[in-house]
């Protein structure tokens, strides 16, 4: 198993936000954390990567426990995150950013260079001597993901990437990460819109105030309607 996330509960102050939060990601898998806004989808990433300072339970990255781990030793194991926020270098030129997040390559795991990237967000190909603060959200989702990639991490976690982009750049996030499957990259987003988690994943988990509520394969989840409207309906 590539992830595997067992009993984490996490708090912040003296607030319990998440309660014996299991899942596991396999190698080449896509697997998408469902649920509405405030239901835990951004802390559970936060605390798999180390940023969530009070968490309990057990988590093993490639069968190495990580649960104490600093976030810098987190990433330079492999395990990439892309937050929610964004957190481009609004200075720097896309090129410049990409250099930003190099690491040398790693056994197992798929390769990344510029090129390749450009490849993979033809958008990001035009823009290249482009700063980051001149970019549409789109756009700067695109790099995110791409600088988190020119580190070859062997998993990513990918929150929230379809928030607040057009149709059109949507469906080039579904090919994109399509193509990082078919290289063999593993992936565990968070997602409100099911529409997209449908076209991309292979499992789902649904988390509800804290609490996993499901999991099984996309097609499990279609085969129960009361749960889907029950945990995602707006």
């Amino acid at each position: 198993m590539k992830l595997s996330v067992s009993a984490l509960n996490s708090y912040y102050g003296p607030a319990h936000i998440l309660f014996d939060v299991d899942l596991e990601v396999g190698a080449g898998e896509v697997v998408a954390l469902l649920g509405r806004n405030g239901a835990g989808k951004s802390t559970t990433f936060r605390s798999i990567v180390g940023l969530v300072a009070h968490r309990e339970g057990r988590i093993t990255f490639e069968g190495q426990d990580i649960s104490k781990a600093p976030t810098h030793a987190i990433g330079r194991a492999g395990l990439g995150y892309v937050p929610e926020e964004r957190r481009i270098f609004t200075d720097l030129t896309v090129e410049e950013n990409l250099e930003v997040g190099r690491q040398p390559a790693r056994p197992g795991a798929p390769q990344w260079s510029r090129e390749k990237l450009f490849a993979l967000f033809p958008n990001l190909a035009e823009m290249r001597n482009r700063a980051g603060g001149r970019m549409s959200g789109g756009e700067q989702q695109m790099l995110t993901i791409a600088r988190t990639l020119m580190g070859n991490p062997s998993l990513v976690l990918l929150d929230e990437p379809s928030e607040g982009l057009s149709p059109k750049i949507v469906e080039q996030m579904a090919h994109a990460i399509l193509t990082m499957k078919k290289e063999g990259l593993s992936i565990l987003l968070s997602e409100q819109n099911l529409h997209f988690a449908r076209l991309i994943s292979d499992r789902s988990y649904i988390i509800e105030r804290g609490r996993i509520c499901f999991s099984g394969t996309m097609v499990d989840l279609d085969a129960r309607p009361d749960i889907r409207d029950a945990h995602l309906a707006m």
